[in-house]
């Protein structure tokens, strides 16, 4: 069976279909993560794409496009699929922007990277059930994750960088309302080809919906359940997190974060009364004496 193949659109003025990759290549200190997403019934494309360089700054962009027709681009960026469920490349050329004292300044990328798989496809299914997936029926409840390695090279105004990385990638559809849970986490936690931990702890008005994985030895086991303590900074930005995790046979996983760099991402409801923001972190994690690197996303509704 391919999962990688597009949906038949839902009637929801917010359907969505997206896909999205990160890596973060320890040798280069470079991380990366990109989406696009497909709202065919606004007719538009959402894309964002950013790197968090070695001398702390960020570049990237994030827009909203006309949408003339259903390829995996937008803006300089594009997805292609070269093998179902094993294989995709990831390109970019144009400008984006940086930021300096002064605001933004545009600045060129190009990049051209590959995925390769070293798991197999996880179907956040497994994890939840339908009373889950009900709850998550406005945050994509149709999931998908996988881990990999991301190989390539990048080409920035101040360096070239060939990847050679661990990261993640997943797609999603369903309705995809950024203002309407109060808050989701989503990490991945990188420790070695062998080893990777996925979580999704979404909360909404009526509870939390917690789904994920952990890689060891091959083999993908569900997490079904997850608490979680965040610290938080005075403007209210996650700086460190403690997660207990329950996997599908009672085993529990313990896993520590701290947040090392940041991202910024706002969203805005239709009617512009609610903003959620999205902090994409490059974090460190701690688990049974490995120590890894990843993503972690918090996404907190403001108002």
């Amino acid at each position: 069976m391919n999962t990688d193949l597009l949906h038949e659109p839902g009637t929801h003025r917010e359907w969505n279909e997206s896909f999205y990759f990160n890596f973060y290549d320890t040798s280069n200190d470079v991380c990366g993560f990109m989406r696009v997403g497909l709202k065919p019934n606004k007719g538009v494309k959402d894309i964002f794409c950013y790197l968090m360089l070695p001398d702390g700054s960020f570049i990237g962009k994030k827009e909203t496009v006309e949408k003339h027709d259903d390829a995996l681009e937008a803006e300089g960026l594009a997805f292609k699929m070269v093998s179902p469920e094993r294989c995709w490349r990831m390109t970019y050329e144009g400008m984006v922007r940086t930021f300096s004292s002064t605001g933004p300044v545009e600045v060129p990328l190009t990049f051209s990277l590959r995925f390769k798989a070293l798991s197999d496809i996880f179907d956040y299914r497994r994890s939840v059930g339908k009373k889950g997936e009900e709850m998550s029926r406005d945050v994509a409840s149709e999931h998908l994750e996988q881990f990999g390695r991301i190989t390539g090279r990048v080409t920035t105004e101040t360096g070239d960088y060939d990847i050679d990385a661990l990261g993640e990638r997943d797609h999603s559809w369903g309705v995809r309302e950024w203002t309407s849970p109060q808050q989701w986490i989503w990490l991945n936690a990188h420790f070695s080809p062998d080893c990777s931990i996925n979580l999704t702890k979404l909360t909404v008005d009526d509870g939390d919906v917690d789904a994920g994985f952990v890689f060891k030895d091959g083999a993908l086991t569900p997490i079904v359940s997850a608490s979680e303590h965040t610290t938080y900074d005075d403007e209210g930005e996650p700086r460190s997190f403690e997660l207990d995790l329950t996997d599908e046979d009672g085993r529990h996983h313990v896993l520590a974060g701290v947040v090392e760099r940041s991202v910024h991402l706002p969203f805005a409801s239709q009617d512009g009364r609610e903003l959620s923001v999205m902090y994409e972190t490059l974090s460190r994690y701690e688990y049974e004496g490995m120590a890894g690197y990843g993503i972690a996303e918090y996404l907190i509704r403001r108002r």
